[in-house]
């Protein structure tokens, strides 16, 4: 009998607290918000299917020599014989040639054991050791056996899905539900690049409507992930957006001036072979590549103006549309220098190789200022940083305009009463 009460007690605590649960549930969705997530998840679906269409339009009949390459992975089980040593010039890089034998990882040759001559160049040095896992490339000889045409690379997937893992794992825990809703939106921004605007471009549409289509996309994910759907979300989307083009502008003005166009960049004479197939504009493409790389600094100083102007809001609802503007405007400020830094940095570092080289050969003042790759690294850094600085006043206007009562002025806080000295207490 004792049992069975105890039984019957336990079931008891378990519905209640399944009921208290379902009940903390039904209060947590709301109709509205419930409305919000139909409707983010009807965007997503239609998306989704946009994104699948564009891709098989993309796809060709034809395919090109690289498509019909086969890579796979490999284990080194065997150096059969080397003759490489280490040469002083290339800093103790091994040069001269290996004969390897290796295990296919994957593919239709799984478990296939082969040889190979592997070269040790300064260029192309993959210095082969018993264990470790490369990238191959496999093709069939004539009768239809594989065998390994080279050692392209050292396979470098599980410390970069490590490194992706770690980044994802770093930015929940100290992030919260807020690094959880960047890191999606983060995805979402990938997935849009790849699957949307690069079908786009390939499509043959005008590159630079379709970069900022983009951008207002993924702009306007990324923060409604984060915020939800406020008017601070509202004033940074729109500021980054106006940011954001107004740094494109620039740089489409002076590429018309100098002249300067996708032409000229690094890739050009490959994109060239592949135009007429594809119809792409290559022209548009140095434009574009400016939006995209200053889209993450202008939605930080967007989101940044407008967050604090909605605190301000919060904290003093009487505020009027001048104060807030000049809040913004002064919180804008330090962000914006922080911001220029960065983005200016990021591309001279991408550009250190050449400077190096240009200083290493002495090449002349003239010719380096003037040359395609420094010119379009000056013009990406300038023209994202010009961005920021446009967003700061763009951002604290929208949200002076959106956030503040108009016509009102701002009411003084209410100064607290005095004390009044209470009696003092007979001592007992």
């Amino acid at each position: 009998m004792a049992e069975r009460r105890k039984a019957k007690k336990h079931s008891a605590e378990k519905s209640g607290r399944g009921s208290a649960w379902l009940s903390a549930l039904k209060e947590a969705v709301t109709p509205a918000l419930a409305i919000r997530v139909g409707i983010m998840l009807l965007l997503i679906a239609g998306l989704a299917a946009v994104m699948v269409l564009l891709n098989r339009a993309v796809k060709r009949e034809v395919p090109t020599a690289a498509s019909l390459r086969v890579f796979v992975p490999a284990k080194i089980t065997e150096v059969l014989s080397e003759d490489a040593t280490p040469d002083t010039w290339t800093e103790g890089l091994r040069l001269g040639q290996q004969e390897l034998e290796v295990e296919l990882l994957e593919g239709e040759y799984k478990g296939e054991v082969l040889p190979i001559q592997n070269f040790l160049s300064a260029y192309s040095n993959v210095d082969g050791k018993v264990g470790g896992r490369v990238i191959v490339r496999v093709d069939v000889d004539e009768s239809g056996d594989p065998f390994v045409v080279m050692v392209a690379n050292y396979d470098r997937g599980l410390v970069m899905g490590g490194l992706l893992l770690l980044f994802s794992a770093l930015l929940v825990a100290i992030g919260g539900k807020k690094g959880l809703m960047a890191l999606l939106g983060l995805a979402f921004t990938i997935l849009c690049l790849l699957f949307l605007l690069i079908p786009l471009i390939l499509l043959g549409l005008p590159p630079i409507p379709c970069t900022i289509a983009f951008v207002a996309i993924a702009t306007a994910a990324s923060l409604l992930l984060l915020t939800g759907f406020t008017r601070k979300t509202l004033c940074a989307t729109l500021g980054c957006v106006g940011g954001t083009a107004a740094a494109g502008i620039l740089a489409a003005v002076v590429g018309v001036i100098t002249p300067l166009s996708g032409f000229n960049m690094s890739e050009a004479e490959e994109l060239v072979l592949r135009a007429s197939e594809y119809h792409l504009h290559i022209s548009g493409l140095l434009v574009c590549g400016v939006l995209i790389a200053s889209l993450g600094a202008v939605m930080d100083v967007a989101m940044s103006i407008a967050s604090a102007c909605q605190e301000l809001r919060e904290l003093n609802p009487m505020l009027t549309a001048r104060q807030l503007f000049q809040s913004g405007m002064n919180i804008g400020r330090d962000a914006m220098g922080t911001m220029a830094n960065t983005l200016i940095l990021a591309f001279a570092g991408s550009a250190l190789n050449t400077l190096i080289l240009f200083r290493a050969y002495n090449y002349p003042f003239l010719q380096i200022v003037n040359s395609d790759l420094i010119v379009i690294e000056v013009l990406q850094g300038l023209a994202g940083s010009i961005g920021i600085i446009l967003t700061v006043p763009l951002v604290a206007a929208i949200s002076a305009s959106l956030l503040s009562n108009r016509g009102k002025k701002a009411v003084a806080a209410p100064q607290a009463r005095p004390k009044t000295k209470s009696a003092p207490q007979p001592v007992r």
